[in-house]
């Protein structure tokens, strides 16, 4: 795994993304041609959270990751540590508990929820590894996790085109409905030095968690991880 992402981290990322907070959802939109909002779709059927399940949302954002579990009538906790985003969350969504929280220090109990779930967020923690044991301490035993990522296509053409519209085209759109584009830099950045499908499955299962597997999505461009909590010992 490279560190260049965490090398060019922004001093203070919160703030970056309270910058891009009230067009980060068009820009996403615009920049996924519209696939994000059916990646997440399908993380919260990968959760398979049903009702009375309590599911933990970390880098919610706006909270547009957070809506399809409650729209399925799960309770679902939408956390984040760009304050500005959740600003924006709850103006849209005043009905989901919006909560502060740093994946490396989550407000929150030994054991409570159900499933844990961070859609395009953890390339931005400092400390993969520490927030994924984080992760692992406030989910219930038997509970699960679900990481929705970008990853790495898994065909070598596709690969080479796709990294050419990260660094280039990504950027130069950006500009265009982005309220802060210089931070669209640092995130084609951040992708390009992620670690594989595999190399992923790896940093998970070194945390503690079970039954590590995952699903490419379009291609390989995001990958969805999913693992299990060891259940509790009679």
């Amino acid at each position: 795994m490279t560190r260049a992402s965490l090398d060019k981290q922004p001093r203070d990322v919160a703030a970056m993304f309270d910058d891009v907070a009230a067009k980060y959802d068009l820009t996403n939109d615009v920049l996924s041609l519209g696939q994000d909002r059916r990646w997440r779709k399908l993380v919260r059927q990968t959760v398979d959270a049903t009702c009375g399940d309590i599911v933990l949302d970390i880098a919610a954002g706006t909270g547009t990751s957070s809506e399809p579990f409650a729209d399925a009538g799960v309770h679902v906790v939408p956390a984040d540590f760009s304050l500005g985003m959740l600003r924006v969350g709850n103006r849209r969504r005043p009905d989901l508990a919006f909560t502060a929280a740093d994946a490396l220090r989550l407000p929150f109990a030994d054991d409570s929820f159900d499933a844990v779930t961070m859609s395009f967020g953890l390339r931005n923690v400092v400390g993969t590894s520490e927030a994924l044991a984080e992760f692992l301490r406030v989910t219930k035993p038997g509970g699960s996790l679900v990481i929705c990522e970008f990853s790495q296509p898994r065909n070598g053409l596709f690969r080479t085109v796709y990294s050419k519209y990260l660094m280039r085209s990504l950027p130069s759109i950006a500009r265009r409905v982005s309220s802060n584009p210089d931070s669209y830099v640092y995130l084609a950045e951040s992708i390009q030095a992620w670690p594989d499908q595999a190399g992923m499955a790896s940093l998970i299962t070194t945390a503690g968690w079970q039954s590590v597997a995952w699903r490419n999505l379009s291609g390989g461009i995001v990958a969805l991880h999913r693992a299990t909590k060891a259940a509790a010992r009679l």
